[in-house]
């Protein structure tokens, strides 16, 4: 091997047919004489070295024979060309694609640490694109279309403002991501339902208390339950999906971050794993219009009656002071904003009443579940 040879330091973005002609020259060779020494027609040597056809495993170990350089560098010198050349091919299709950032909650998932920031300008939404791609696991805006997009039909939705189907798949996106990260047991019917009882009992308590003891309850059941900040545009409160036949996701965003709007959000959601099938993705607004669909009054009712027992609906109207609601609520085990906002609801008082006994809290995060730093909804 010649010391010209052993010592290829080569442009990695040119093809390996520039490195031949080097040697060529060096040798004062005509492509016709390395057709000879390789055994190839005059025609494939010339493809060959303008990158028109493929450097094969049998050309490379030809090349070793003739040109010298082991057979290892023909090959890593043509992957990097080819690899190069589709880069450049998919620069082209990003260009292209750029239209897609305009669907997308492109500075929330910046914030969020899903994709990272960037400024919006012609090489940013380029780099932007690619970014999307990645964050929803699709090779192009088509594959994201079949997965998300096309999806519009199975979401149950409780208003039509739902319409922003960027933002509820980039949501979404952010679930499946944190889901991913929490191993469980197969999803148990009977096990949820009980985990479900235990789970009423913390109502009362601090989110700080009852977080982790609610993740736990959910998770031995194989239902995975994550928090995702909401996304405006999005106007999803809840979702209940299944990320498989045996494994269950309730999605939360806080939108409200009442503890009242929080509880039924989450019984709700519970609700439609128990009472409906594994196809169908429910995603809820708690800001929405109540039995819209069967499927939704159905959750609204189990999630209803599972807060305040039947047996005690008809002591709701006679609950007019706040001392009232929190002997009643005391009673019954649940925290008194669950029952003013029940009766606010029901409009047996005004909007404006009572909201002093509902808690505003933040889910704190974990540090794991998210792109970037921990932080609440």
């Amino acid at each position: 091997m010649s010391e010209s040879a052993a010592d290829f330091r080569p442009d990695w973005s040119s093809p390996p047919g520039d490195t031949i002609l080097d040697l060529l020259e060096e040798r004062d060779w005509s492509q016709a004489e390395l057709a000879g020494r390789l055994g190839y027609s005059a025609k494939h040597v010339n493809q060959l070295i303008k990158g028109k056809v493929p450097l094969s495993e049998d050309a490379a170990l030809r090349l070793e024979r003739v040109l010298g350089g082991p057979a290892r560098f023909w090959l890593t010198r043509e992957a990097h060309y080819r690899a190069r050349c589709a880069r450049l091919a998919d620069a082209e299709r990003l260009d292209q694609w750029t239209w897609w950032c305009d669907q997308m909650p492109v500075r929330e998932l910046m914030h969020a640490g899903a994709i990272q920031t960037r400024r919006i300008d012609a090489t940013g939404r380029r780099l932007i694109v690619d970014d999307l791609l990645h964050f929803f696991g699709v090779a192009s805006p088509d594959e994201w279309q079949h997965r998300y997009a096309n999806l519009d039909f199975a979401f149950r939705r409780t208003r039509v403002a739902q319409s922003d189907i960027g933002a509820i798949s980039a949501w979404l996106c952010l679930g499946e991501i944190q889901a991913e990260k929490h191993d469980g047991p197969h999803y148990d019917r009977a096990r949820f339902r009980e985990s479900l009882r235990q789970i009423r009992g913390l109502t009362a308590d601090d989110p700080r208390a009852f977080e982790p003891r609610l993740r736990s309850l959910c998770g031995d059941a194989g239902v995975v339950l994550v928090v995702v900040p909401a996304i405006p545009r999005a106007h999803v409160s809840g979702v209940a999906r299944w990320l498989s036949p045996h494994r269950a996701l309730i999605q939360l965003s806080l939108y409200g971050k009442t503890n009242d709007r929080f509880w039924f959000t989450f019984f709700h959601e519970a609700a439609h794993l128990l009472l409906h099938g594994k196809s169908s993705v429910f995603l809820d607004d708690i800001n929405g219009h109540p039995g819209q669909s069967r499927e939704e009054q159905e959750a609204d009712d189990w999630a209803g009656g599972l807060l305040i027992p039947r047996e005690h609906e008809h002591e709701l109207a006679l609950l007019r002071t706040k001392s009232a609601v929190r002997d009643f609520a005391r009673r019954l085990g649940i925290h008194p904003g669950i029952v003013a906002g029940r009766l606010q609801h029901d409009n047996l008082i005004e909007p404006s009443w009572m909201n002093d006994l509902k808690v505003s809290f933040r889910f704190v995060v974990e540090a794991d579940d998210l792109p970037s730093d921990a932080a609440g909804a």
